[in-house]
């Protein structure tokens, strides 16, 4: 993970500042008021939209202009791509300190900060050093401000933690390593877990994880979390986060273009626990359980075969008939498991379907629910993370899709409404009457390219939409 830089509230700009960032709105610069050398800005073809920027020289000092778009629309998110562009901006001109003035969102800005400054160099034998080491926010130094530094960039780490686990590749983070892993975040005050190696997931009955893990040579994991928040009557929410750590398909195998970006199929379980990571800092007034199975799913000599049947957990069996169908394997243990625990909510995560791709694009999670006041309390969350979310129907008439001859289900559902049939699969293991959500984000889990806010990989989301949404949540009505 790079490191973010030191951010500092200044009243004035610091003499040693090497570039002074200025957001400016289509207004200001429309305006033109004679403070800066317009010339020089519109031939850079400058207008001040979102995610514009420009570097111009005023009295010898490098200024750096970050275009904010219409003054009237300027919201957290605005002010969140606006510290990743200054970021990136201060990265290609190997600024050590810049300062920025007329901020007035400082939680998104430096949570946009140590966004932009981001970096996954584990793997690169001379990685480039990051020159950026100070940023100042100028205009107060009040105890309001830090605290909202302080949580910008707690939110940052969690999400930059999640980048790591997706970007290391499969042969890396095996379901050992990404344990040990959470037992490292663990360590934090107010955390605490539990994690289950092959012998006690046996005893436990967690047959999903085990039918997946059946194909591999490396043993299976199943962390469990604990937030305790002190707080007395506080709601609980719980979390579970798809694990599999590379997904060849098992004998159901990928093609290799399908298979090469495999190893980002734990991004819901990343999600899970770098959205814990954070509640040390955060200190929401909620108790949080998360449940994290752990597994690669591969071609060995005793991998599950097509027609094979596995009980879950919940006692419910289980006909397999495509083995690359595993995430909701897993979720189906996990679910079980968290339904035992009767918190007031459960939300999973998952890279579950490219069907969720094809019905909302690269973009878009798929938001499914058994009840509206708490989907309402997802949307929400999502929508003050930032992350795009589009909830689709459970209809009942799917249902059938999933019945089998030989088992009480199938793991596949056919093939129309794949992402549907994956949450009406899932919700089978969910206990009747507890407020379940489940996040499908297999498109914007991983990016193609370069993003707004983040590098070409990883792009840890799900994490902002846990920490709004445990933040901000309330046991639904049922």
């Amino acid at each position: 993970m790079s490191s973010a830089p030191a951010i500092r509230l200044a009243r004035k700009v610091p003499a040693s500042v090497e570039v002074h960032g200025l957001p400016l709105t289509t207004e200001q610069v429309t305006t033109e008021d004679g403070s800066l050398p317009w010339k020089q800005i519109a031939a850079q073809g400058f207008t001040g939209k979102l995610g514009e920027s420009a570097m111009v020289t005023v009295d010898d000092s490098v200024r750096c202009l970050i275009g904010m778009g219409d003054g009237d629309d300027v919201d957290a998110g605005a002010w969140r791509r606006i510290g990743v562009v200054f970021a990136r901006a201060a990265t290609r001109s190997k600024a050590a300190s810049i300062a920025i003035t007329g901020v007035t969102d400082f939680e998104t800005l430096a949570e946009g900060i140590a966004l932009g400054c981001y970096d996954y160099t584990e793997f690169k034998s001379e990685p480039t050093k990051a020159t950026l080491k100070t940023v100042s926010l100028i205009g107060t130094t009040s105890k309001k401000a830090a605290a909202s530094v302080a949580k910008g960039l707690a939110i940052a780490a969690a999400v930059n933690q999640t980048r790591d686990f997706v970007n290391e590749p499969g042969g890396s983070l095996t379901p050992e390593r990404f344990a040990n892993e959470a037992k490292r975040i663990a360590r934090q005050p107010g955390l605490s877990i539990t994690v289950l190696g092959l012998t006690e997931i046996k005893k436990a009955k967690l047959g999903g994880l085990l039918g997946v893990n059946r194909g591999s040579d490396l043993p299976p994991r199943l962390v469990e979390m604990h937030y305790k928040c002190g707080v007395k009557g506080a709601p609980t929410i719980a979390l579970v986060g798809k694990g599999i750590t590379f997904d060849a398909g098992g004998l159901s195998i990928k093609t290799s273009v399908g298979m090469s970006t495999m190893k980002c199929d734990m991004g819901g379980g990343g999600a899970v626990l770098g959205a814990m990571s954070a509640l040390p800092a955060l200190k929401p007034e909620v108790n949080v359980k998360a449940w994290v199975p752990m597994t690669d799913n591969m071609l060995g000599g005793d991998a599950t075969r097509l027609g094979d049947v596995l009980k879950i957990r919940n006692g419910k069996t289980v006909e397999i008939l495509n083995t690359d169908a595993e995430g909701r394997l897993i979720l189906a243990d996990g679910l079980s498991l968290a339904s035992e625990a009767k918190p007031d909510a459960v939300i999973d995560l998952a890279t579950l379907t490219g069907a969720a791709m094809v019905s909302l694009g690269k973009d878009y999670s798929a938001l499914m629910s058994n009840n509206d006041d708490f989907a309402a309390q997802v949307e929400a969350a999502a929508d003050d993370a930032d992350e795009l979310t589009w909830r689709l129907p459970l209809p009942a008439r799917y249902r059938k899709l999933l019945d089998s001859p030989i088992a009480d289900m199938k793991n596949i559902g056919g093939p129309y409404g794949g992402s549907i049939t994956a949450g009406l699969f899932l919700q089978e293991f969910v206990a009747e009457g507890l407020p379940w959500a489940h996040l499908d984000i297999a498109g914007p889990a991983f990016a193609d390219s370069i993003q707004e806010t983040g590098p070409k990989g990883g792009t840890g989301y799900g994490v902002r939409t846990l920490l709004s949404l445990i933040s901000n949540f309330t046991k639904p009505a049922v």
